[in-house]
């Protein structure tokens, strides 16, 4: 196995899978199945962004797979030319980390939607993350359950009005960023599926970490939630309300006169962060992004400023630090335990704890 090198600082993530012997093309990565999802579709737009983003990995087709539970959003490995799986619902993250475990010089993806990840899904979901095994993990939120026709999901309003919610529903949903910043993930991104620029970067720094990568990615039902986003979509409406972060820069956004955004992100009581604007607490007071922080407290104080009606709504990359991985661990755990006492399966046989049933 060959490490890649693709001009990229810090491309670990990746190290040990081999790369293409020659260059390879959006349409490489497109299966021969027809694309069946509905007219105006979100996933439709992901898909086209993960196959144009893929080539620039330089990786073999063969050696990318792409693990899905049940929802629309799981289709997606039937539209791969990669290898792929269709597994069960809300058990991608397990079955995607038996398989990162086991064949390291394999790039393993999962692509889950708020309703299999979760719902179902949810407690395989937070322990890959606290066990920061080496896989990325695109989450596809519509707010909604589709594929069965409309139920609310983990991330549906409250109040929100359904086929299994008549009168509203009644759940505080969840934030699946502050979600997963408290499973202690080691990166977490946010983007929007019609921000194709803001998508491709958070999918190409999530293809860098070598570690549980987990992004979310806002997505439009256009027949049981649609118009869900739209408010950030509207562009007056999207820059008073889109906070996009950048590492080493400061957290700023709306229409300034000085074109960096006349709203700001500051530190408030309590370890919070709030808004501002800039010409009233001035540029020093202004939060400067820092992804790589050790402690998680301010990328969760971060995405909480998210909230259901969409009024400060932060993308990008909120987390990106270092930890061992649980795969690089498990395999060097084996691998000193051949060392230091070979295998016999016969003693194994013959140990103390069996017996023999006559």
């Amino acid at each position: 196995m060959t490490a890649i090198d693709l001009g990229l600082p810090g491309l670990s993530g990746l190290a040990g899978v081999p790369t293409a012997d020659e260059p390879q093309k959006a349409k490489d990565y497109k299966s021969d199945q027809e694309v069946r999802w509905c007219p105006g579709c979100g996933d439709y737009v992901v898909l086209n962004a993960v196959q144009s983003f893929l080539p620039s990995l330089g990786l073999k087709r063969e050696n990318i797979v792409f693990v899905s539970g049940i929802g629309c959003s799981s289709r997606f490995p039937y539209y791969m030319n990669t290898y792929g799986m269709h597994s069960i619902h809300g058990r991608a993250p397990a079955i995607a980390t038996g398989l990162a475990t086991a064949r390291p010089d394999l790039s393993v993806w999962v692509v889950t939607g708020d309703g299999d990840a979760l719902s179902i899904g949810g407690n395989h979901l937070i322990h890959t993350l606290r066990r920061n095994v080496n896989l990325k993990i695109l989450l596809f939120n519509n707010r909604i359950y589709g594929l069965t026709k409309g139920q609310y999901s983990p991330t549906s309003e409250t109040g929100k009005v359904t086929k299994s919610t008549p009168m509203g529903s009644l759940d505080h949903p969840f934030n699946p960023v502050s979600l997963a910043l408290g499973a202690e993930a080691t990166f977490v991104g946010r983007a929007l599926d019609s921000d194709r620029k803001g998508l491709t970067e958070v999918l190409r720094q999530a293809a860098e970490h070598r570690g549980s990568a987990l992004v979310e990615i806002y997505q439009n039902c256009p027949i049981f939630n649609d118009g869900a986003f739209d408010v950030l979509k509207e562009p007056d409406e999207a820059a008073q309300r889109l906070v996009n972060l950048e590492h080493g820069k400061p957290i700023r956004f709306g229409k300034g006169d000085d074109g960096a955004g006349e709203f700001g992100v500051i530190r408030s009581g309590f370890g919070s962060l709030d808004v501002a604007k800039v010409s009233e607490v001035g540029e020093d007071a202004i939060v400067v992004h820092d992804a790589h922080t050790p402690d998680p407290s301010y990328a969760f104080a971060l995405s909480r400023l998210s909230a259901q009606d969409l009024s400060h709504t932060v993308t990008g990359v909120f987390r990106s630090v270092q930890r061992p991985t649980y795969d690089d661990l498990a395999r060097a755990q084996v691998e000193d335990a051949k060392a230091s006492k070979p295998a016999d399966l016969q003693s194994l046989l013959r140990g103390k704890d069996t017996w023999t049933v006559v």
